[in-house]
């Protein structure tokens, strides 16, 4: 027993298992290096041998799994999702992403799930939030969302040490229900362009219905990125929804930064796209090209119009005054389009889900789809596919139709008998 009672000197580094003078065993274990770079060398205490043994046996599995989490206070759900959410995530994503971002912990993952401890949160509490979410009208959609959010936040916990696993990738993620893809037709298609050409801007929704372009894409462009006699242009940056803080010294009295009379905007204007999907070189159809030469010279005759009120900005689509117009007044444009051509109302990404519908029925190889629309995955493509199916189906219907009569002849073989 005295041997059992003396500490032995272990090599640098090694565990270490010895009994103290009260009798409890301890055990000590070299699990890597803290940030100031001494030794991190963790602690168990055990009433007996065998079971400060096994302790020290789990730290070793943990260290060597590299699932250790770091040493210092014990982040909590909403420590973390704040962390990353003001510190990490900016610096790896564009300003739409991090609203999204924002909306999702904000307003559901910290109410929800902030007060767990971090390394104590289990995919039993997610799945309980999911349910919990859609109990109270959350759509599939955005409990998604979240899902998607919660699991990228957690992935670099683990990255950087502060969980073991993530319990996310075990958790279920909630369905997203049925994503209803729905293009104009080509009828459709042909009188918005004839509705749009007796308009401003009318090559604006050219682009969107032939190339695809997102809404933010479109009003970023500027005129440096169309190369109108090589054909094509380069999507490089988008224009963003502007976000507000307070800029009040006085508290006004209003709840959303939006409407205060001071109000500061907090994100810029516009920006580069930082996904490589994103940046991408498009090509431009001959006819597109005719429009926008046209167009270019139009705006030629608004600036000089527009004398010193002109704000040069190089902008592809500015608004009369060659500032960009904003998101809604974009989207009120679309609107009256719809009306003006008395075409179905829809939101003005379906004229986004109408190019990327008629690549694909084209026969356009799937991956030089998602080079032209700036998809990142697969996944996109596929939920355009059923609707691909019908139309093709259609096709084939109509082909059927127009050259096999009803009793199985073709139809020339009909008209040689008459």
């Amino acid at each position: 027993m005295a041997e059992d009672k003396k500490r032995t000197r272990q090599p640098n580094g090694r565990s270490s298992i010895y009994q103290s003078k009260d009798g409890k065993w301890h055990g000590r274990v070299t699990v890597g290096i803290r940030d100031d770079g001494t030794p991190d060398r963790r602690h168990v205490e055990r009433k007996t041998r065998a079971e400060v043994t096994a302790a020290v046996r789990e730290l070793e599995k943990q260290r060597d799994a590299k699932t250790m989490k770091k040493p210092g206070k014990a982040w909590t759900v909403k420590t973390w999702l704040t962390h990353w959410i003001e510190n990490v995530a900016s610096l790896a994503v564009n300003d739409n992403t991090m609203v999204g971002y924002g909306v999702a912990v904000r307003k559901h993952l910290i109410p929800g799930l902030g007060a767990h401890r971090l390394d104590r949160l289990k995919p039993e509490h997610i799945e309980t939030f999911y349910a919990k979410m859609q109990a109270n009208g959350s759509k599939p959609a955005t409990a998604h969302q979240v899902h998607r959010t919660l699991r990228t936040a957690l992935n670099e916990a683990v990255r950087r040490g502060h969980l073991g696993k993530n319990p996310v990738q075990l958790a279920k993620a909630p369905k997203t229900g049925e994503y209803e893809v729905e293009p104009y037709s080509v009828h459709e298609v042909q009188r918005l362009l004839k509705a749009a050409s007796q308009n401003r801007n009318s090559a604006r929704w050219a682009v969107a219905l032939a190339l695809g372009l997102r809404q933010g894409e479109v009003l970023g462009l500027r005129w440096e990125d169309v190369d109108l006699d090589g054909g094509f242009l380069v999507v490089r940056r988008s224009r963003h929804r502007p976000q507000y803080a307070h800029g009040c010294v006085e508290p006004c009295g209003r709840k959303a930064a939006g409407y205060c009379p001071q109000k500061r905007r907090t994100n810029p204007e516009l920006s580069t796209t930082k996904s490589r999907a994103g940046r991408r070189a498009v090509g431009l159809p001959e006819q597109l090209v005719d429009l926008l030469r046209a167009h270019l010279k139009a705006q030629e005759g608004e600036r000089a119009a527009a004398g010193k009120r002109w704000e040069e900005n190089r902008l592809v689509f500015p608004d009369e005054h060659g500032r960009s117009p904003s998101h809604r007044r974009d989207w009120a444009e679309w609107k009256a389009l719809l009306a003006e051509a008395k075409v179905r109302d829809g939101r003005l990404h379906d004229a986004r889900h109408t190019a990327a519908t008629v690549l694909l029925i084209l026969g356009v190889p799937e991956r030089a789809v998602m080079g032209l629309m700036g998809w990142s995955t697969t996944a996109m493509a596929a939920r355009y596919q059923h609707m691909v199916d019908s139309v093709r189906s259609g096709i084939a219907t109509q082909v059927d139709t127009l050259i096999w009569s009803k009793d199985g002849k073709p139809d020339v073989e009909r008209s040689d008998e008459n």
